[in-house]
C-alpha cells in the first residue's frame, strides 16, 4: 500500500495555468494510452483539495459542462477545504480540513491493501510530504510551457532527492515518470 501522487505538469512545472485551465492539456495525448487504467486499478482512497473538486465539478459534472459525466470515483473521496461545497449525489465525497495525519490514517482504512492517491494540488501533496506520508510519485511530463500557474508540488525536495523509478514516452505529448519519496533522516 502507497500514497502516490498522479497527476500531469507542464514542462516548466505547473498543474495547472494562472486561470486553473487544463486546456493545454487534453490535446498532448489520450489518457487510456498512459499508466492510468492500471494505476487507477490499484486506488482504494483518493484525495484533492477544493480548487481540485471544483474543477471537476465545473468541467465534469455541472449540466453546462463542455463533456458532461458522472462523479468517475468508486472510491472514497476525501476533499480538504475550509468551506462549504456542494456534494454529488451518490458518491462517497468526505469534507474535510485540518491536519493530512489523522485523515490519512482514515484514508488508509478504507483503502485496504490498495493504494491511496492524492489527486492534487500540489499543495496539498506537500502538506502529505512534510508530514512523511507521500511515498511516491507519477506524473506525466507534457510537451507545452506554461510560465506560470499553479505548481507541480511547491516544497524543496533535495536531501534526500527523489529517486526515479522508472520514465518511458508516450506518444510524442508526454515522458511518464515515477519517482520514489525516500523519507527524510
Amino acid at each position: 500500500m502507497k500514497t502516490q501522487y498522479y497527476t500531469a505538469s507542464s514542462l516548466d512545472g505547473f498543474i495547472a495555468d494562472p486561470n486553473d485551465s487544463l486546456d493545454w492539456l487534453f490535446p498532448l495525448g489520450a489518457l487510456g494510452d498512459t499508466s492510468y487504467p492500471s494505476f487507477i486499478r490499484h486506488v482504494g482512497a483518493l484525495a484533492m483539495g477544493s480548487a481540485t473538486y471544483l474543477w471537476i465539478l465545473r468541467h465534469h459534472l455541472a449540466s453546462d459542462a463542455d463533456r458532461p459525466q458522472p462523479w468517475a470515483y468508486e472510491q472514497p473521496a476525501w476533499v480538504f477545504t475550509s468551506r462549504s461545497l456542494p456534494t454529488v449525489p451518490g458518491a462517497d465525497i468526505r469534507f474535510v480540513r485540518g491536519d493530512v495525519r489523522p485523515v490519512h490514517e482514515a484514508m488508509l482504512n478504507a483503502a485496504g491493501s490498495q493504494n491511496v492517491w492524492l489527486v492534487g494540488g500540489g499543495e496539498l501533496v506537500g502538506q502529505f510530504y512534510d508530514a512523511g506520508l507521500l511515498d511516491e510519485i507519477h506524473v506525466q511530463i507534457a510537451s507545452v510551457t506554461l510560465g506560470a500557474g499553479k505548481p507541480l508540488l511547491p516544497r524543496v525536495i533535495a536531501d534526500p532527492p527523489l529517486r526515479l523509478v522508472s520514465a518511458r514516452s508516450v506518444g510524442t505529448g508526454f515522458a511518464e515518470l515515477v519517482y520514489d519519496v525516500p523519507r527524510r533522516p
